[in-house]
């Protein structure tokens, strides 16, 4: 790749980081909570349960909501290799979710999505984390789990 190519290429990616971090912060109604370091994004199908890589490397989870609206989530454990985490959050209810990962210095969290699905990929050092739901009092009714970073 030509130098003038390579300096269009990270301009871009700058200007979408800049972009992405102009979203929401720790407004529990927000619909978008990203920062910096995180890019939410529409699911495009394909996660892996239990964190397999993903086609743009680092490892990919799958987080669901139960359909029923219940506020849990389908996991209450996920476990990942350091480096850049995706989560895959599925939310099939009408009830309005989405997913926060804190712990280590890091507080990001997927778009709130109702029959919807959305993703948070974030970079992780060895370690453990809190996920939850940041949408009313769901995390204080159990819509929580912890994630575990080796």
């Amino acid at each position: 790749m030509n130098r003038t190519r390579w300096m269009l290429v990270v301009g871009l990616l700058v200007a979408a980081l800049t972009l992405a971090a102009c979203g929401g912060g720790d407004d529990e109604s927000s619909s978008s909570g990203s920062e910096a370091t995180a890019t939410p994004t529409e699911d495009s199908g394909g996660a892996s349960s239990g964190g397999g890589a993903s086609s743009g490397g680092g490892e990919t989870l799958a987080l669901a909501a139960p359909a029923d609206g219940s506020l849990k989530f389908d996991k209450t454990e996920l476990t990942a290799q350091a480096g850049k985490v995706t989560i895959n959050f599925d939310n099939p209810s009408s009830v309005p979710h989405a997913v926060e990962i804190e712990g280590n210095g890091v507080e990001e969290e997927t778009k709130t999505v109702t029959k919807d699905k959305a993703s948070v990929t974030v970079e992780l050092k060895a370690g453990t984390y809190d996920f939850y739901c940041p949408v009313g009092n769901h995390r204080a009714e159990g819509m929580e789990g912890k994630l575990t970073v080796s």
